[in-house]
């Protein structure tokens, strides 16, 4: 198998991060898809020095770390434990570079891995059409934990949509998936009512289509919210969240697990759907 150029750019050398083997008759294998963990590094960390240019970093150590990025206070809503185990993980962080405004964003998607090296796929998000931007320079950014490897890491652009789904259980115990076309993320650790979910770890998998599949059973009295907020019933302390973030709309709902008169027959099955989905993800 051929190696996979990088498609956006070299990572800086810190760990496993080259282009230099040029033997390409070499059988690596097949692709093995390798989970990841998110890692929401702002709530804890600075960047010393925010590249204007697209930049990978892939740190092996605590040195490497304090390098890079300063420690400060957890700046996020939620708890969010800012320590690394380094002899098990790398951190892997993309920066997209300085943009003009807002409404910019990159994403790791995925990773695969054989005999010869690590694949990373991510893609990059612009404004769209209609989308509420800020004129103050962005560096959007992405961070995850892989598992600690000496094999060369490279990068490879994808094209995604940044649509995807978020349902949700809270109560006694909370589980919350998001669901896109390109990977399945299981947050970690989510507080009830405290939704902003770049604030959380999570867990990926990938898994393709599953966002196109699920989409299939909202009803339409939900798609008509079109980025509307909308509650049924009065699931104070326990219900099922979804969110749908399509385009520039963001929608959700809130359900209670008992059926009450304002559940319509439609609503209440796609409450149904959620819950078995749910399950089937954990």
């Amino acid at each position: 198998m051929k190696k996979l150029m990088l498609s956006l750019f070299i990572a800086f050398g810190l760990n496993g991060c080259s282009l230099n083997n040029d033997d390409y008759n070499v059988s690596c294998g097949n692709d093995v898809d390798v989970s990841f963990t998110g890692f929401p590094l702002l709530c804890n960390y600075s960047v010393k020095s925010l590249p204007n240019n697209p930049t990978a970093y892939v740190l092996e150590s605590q040195e490497k770390m304090d390098t890079y990025f300063t420690k400060h206070e957890n700046t996020c809503s939620v708890a969010s434990d800012p320590n690394i185990d380094f002899s098990k993980n790398l951190l892997v962080g993309i920066f997209a570079g300085a943009k003009p405004t807002s409404g910019y964003a990159i994403k790791i998607t995925s990773m695969v891995e054989n005999s010869c090296q690590i694949t990373i796929n991510f893609f990059e998000k612009a404004p769209l059409a209609g989308e509420n931007i800020t004129q103050a320079p962005t560096y959007p950014s992405d961070f995850i934990l892989i598992p600690k490897t000496s094999k060369p890491i490279y990068f490879n652009r994808t094209n995604e949509s940044a649509d995807n789904i978020i349902i949700g259980s809270f109560g006694t115990t909370n589980s919350f998936f998001q669901i896109n076309d390109y990977n399945i993320l299981n947050f970690q650790n989510v507080v009830t009512g405290k939704y902003e979910f770049s604030q959380y770890k999570y867990s990926q998998k990938a898994k393709r289509s599953e966002y196109t599949l699920f989409s299939k059973s909202i009803p339409a009295e939900i798609t008509a919210l079109k980025g509307q907020t909308k509650t049924y019933g009065a699931p104070d302390s326990q219900g099922i969240y979804f969110e749908l973030r399509k385009g520039i709309d963001v929608t959700k709902v809130f359900i209670d697990n008992t059926d009450t008169a304002d559940q319509s027959t439609e609503v209440k099955a796609f409450k149904k759907a959620i819950q078995d989905k749910i399950t089937s993800l954990k």
